[in-house]
C-alpha cells in the first residue's frame, strides 16, 4: 500500500526556513526509511509565495492565481511518500516525524494528513 503524507502547517512558519537540526534529522529519518525499503519519496516544498493556484470554476472558466495565498489558514510545507503493510505503518512513520519537530523546532505546530494513493479502481485502495 503506498501513502502520501502531507505536513501542514501555517504560512507564517514558513517565512524563515526550518532549523539546520531538524533538517538534518528528518534526513536521518528519511535514510533510515530508505533503508527499510518503505521511502518511495520525500521533499519540502517553497513557500506559496514561489506557486500558483489553477482553479476551474462552476461556471467552467480556469483561471490562475499567484502565491502567497494569504487566505489560506494552512500550506502544505512538505511531502513523503511510503510504501507500507499497512496505515497503522504509515501512521507510526508520521509520528517519528513529528517528534523531530517537538525535539528541534520548539513552538512549531502542524499536523502530517496521511492519505492512500490510489492503485486503481476505488475499491482496490
Amino acid at each position: 500500500m503506498r501513502f502520501m503524507t502531507l505536513v501542514k502547517s501555517a504560512e507564517t512558519w514558513r517565512a524563515s526556513p526550518p532549523p539546520k537540526e531538524l533538517i538534518e534529522a528528518i534526513g536521518k529519518l528519511g535514510e533510515t526509511a530508505t533503508k527499510a525499503g518503505v521511502m518511495v519519496d520525500m521533499g519540502g516544498l517553497a513557500p506559496s509565495a514561489a506557486g500558483a493556484r489553477v482553479t476551474l470554476s462552476g461556471g467552467g472558466k480556469v483561471a490562475v492565481n499567484d502565491g502567497p495565498f494569504t487566505e489560506a489558514k494552512e500550506v502544505v510545507g512538505g511531502y513523503a511518500i511510503f510504501n507500507v503493510k499497512s496505515k497503522q505503518e504509515a501512521i507510526e512513520w508520521s509520528i517519528r516525524f513529528m517528534e523531530l519537530h517537538k525535539q528541534h523546532w520548539k513552538g512549531w505546530e502542524g499536523e502530517v494528513e496521511i492519505r492512500q494513493l490510489m492503485d486503481g479502481p476505488p475499491d482496490q485502495c
